[in-house]
């Protein structure tokens, strides 16, 4: 062997070297590790696609088509503590938070890093990666609810306190906004093509914005978002538009010593029950108004998810995915798991969960549900390993689902 070709091959195992010991450098690692495995997705849907959501599959009794007509409201048990505002002052024409420290988010972590800004505003020190690894260790874990980002509120920065609800409006935000507290809405993004799962990926996606101001002059809203910037605008329209898929869900911060403050800035919707039983009346007359509406009917079946209505609400999600929903759906929302699994269509909770799973496997909802449709299918070895893959992608995963269902086959 010549000099020339040992200083090659040296030369060449010291750049190995150099790209192994890079790779151990947690910020190289998950760039890289995120990229390889975006790459290895992308070639598997190339030679088998995943394709769009599948329809219901038939199942007896044959119910009617869920009906539109107004009902009677579900039942209350909580008498709300709060004594609802009919009117409010008017609010100003333009209001501007001002911003935190703008942070960039890691793959797979809009919503720690929309969370990290939020809390800042507040005078926390941390950083996204300290939510992350409390609530979702697992860097290919692509979903975060809003119970884990309250839960994280609750137990690591107790001195606050984080409520979400569902069914927002545009006058909602700006006057809290006006009053001075940021809020977090659940959206939808457009993703990069270079994140594409496949050739015929929609490139649909879940993503949390960070709402710090508006204006109604230009009819904007000021975001935060982790994704693409700090201080972008976008218009009340567009925000209502993208809002939608997620049944208009938004959270807000506030300190313990001002919870009269937000009962009344929040109104009705401070009391949960309240809050989803308008929510319900709203999302049953979009469907009505609007049938060929994918999300009304979607949101409809979430709301009556809520009341256990579980029959009416895996009737509402079969016209959902009959109209067809974007391929990421059930990476982000859980309810037609429940409603099938509880209204005894056993079928099609295994062949959306298996969907699901082709389109996310990493994501600890879907393992876990899919793991009770194997066990009430019989298959109890299949159901452990399903609840054994859900617990090692979160450990922490709504405080031991999976190991509760484990102990099932004790």
């Amino acid at each position: 062997m010549s000099k020339r070709t040992k200083n090659i091959l040296i030369a060449l195992a010291g750049l190995s070297l150099l790209a192994v010991l890079g790779y151990q450098v947690p910020s190289v690692n998950s760039r890289l590790a995120w990229r390889i495995e975006v790459f290895q997705i992308y070639v598997k849907n190339m030679v088998n696609p995943v394709g769009p959501v599948p329809t219901a599959l038939p199942f007896t009794p044959q119910p009617a088509t869920p009906t539109l007509v107004r009902t009677s409201a579900p039942s209350i048990q909580q008498t709300p503590s709060f004594t609802p505002v009919a009117t409010f002052p008017p609010l100003p024409t333009q209001v501007s938070i001002k911003s935190p420290r703008y942070e960039k988010q890691t793959p797979n972590n809009c919503g720690p890093a929309a969370l990290s800004m939020a809390l800042h505003m507040y005078g926390w020190e941390g950083d996204q990666a300290e939510i992350a690894e409390f609530i979702k260790p697992n860097i290919k874990d692509r979903n975060v609810n809003p119970e884990e980002l309250r839960y994280y509120v609750r137990t690591q920065a107790g001195w606050l306190n984080l409520e979400y609800r569902v069914g927002g409006g545009i006058e909602l935000l700006k006057r809290l906004l006006a009053a001075n507290y940021p809020v977090i809405v659940e959206s939808v993004t457009s993703l990069n093509p270079a994140d594409a799962l496949g050739p015929n990926d929609d490139l649909w996606a879940a993503h949390y914005l960070l709402l710090t101001g508006y204006d109604d002059a230009t009819q904007e809203f000021t975001v935060q978002d982790t994704y693409r910037g700090a201080d972008l605008k976008i218009t009340y329209s567009k925000l209502e538009e993208e809002w939608k898929p997620f049944n208009n869900l938004y959270m807000v911060l506030y300190f313990p010593q001002y919870e009269e403050e937000m009962k009344t800035l929040l109104a009705s919707d401070w009391d949960p029950d309240l809050n989803r039983q308008n929510t319900l009346a709203a999302s049953q007359a979009a469907a009505a108004t609007d049938p060929t509406d994918a999300f009304a009917w979607f949101n409809y079946g979430s709301n009556l998810t809520y009341f256990e209505r579980y029959e009416e609400a895996a009737l509402a999600y079969d016209k959902a995915r009959e109209i067809r929903l974007p391929l990421r759906m059930f990476r982000y929302q859980f309810g037609p798991f429940l409603s099938y699994f509880h209204s005894g269509r056993n079928d099609d909770l295994l062949a959306l969960t298996n969907y699901a799973r082709g389109v996310t496997e990493m994501s600890e909802e879907t393992w876990l549900w899919y793991g009770f449709g194997l066990y009430r299918n019989g298959d109890n070895v299949g159901a452990l390993k399903a609840w054994q893959k859900a617990d090692s992608i979160n450990p922490n995963f709504f405080e031991d689902q999976a190991r509760k269902a484990m102990q099932l086959l004790q």
